[in-house]
């Protein structure tokens, strides 16, 4: 059993199904944290407006980002 470290609810899934850079949410207050390490585990809260995404905006010549 793994407890929300916002509000010690129970994320209700198991330590072995999940990788790192995975992101779990809490049912209970919301909160999104990203799988940092799995043995042990160790999530981290996931800054308000992360994406999941890998794709990163690139500054073109100009400055201005695409």
């Amino acid at each position: 059993m793994v407890l929300c470290p916002e509000c010690e609810n129970n994320l209700d899934f198991e330590e072995e199904e999940v990788d790192e850079g995975e992101v779990i949410s809490c049912p209970e207050c919301g909160t999104d944290f990203e799988v940092v390490t799995v043995s042990p585990l160790e999530l981290k809260a996931v800054e308000e407006g992360y994406e999941e995404d890998d794709d990163e905006e690139e500054e073109t010549e100009d400055g201005d980002y695409s």
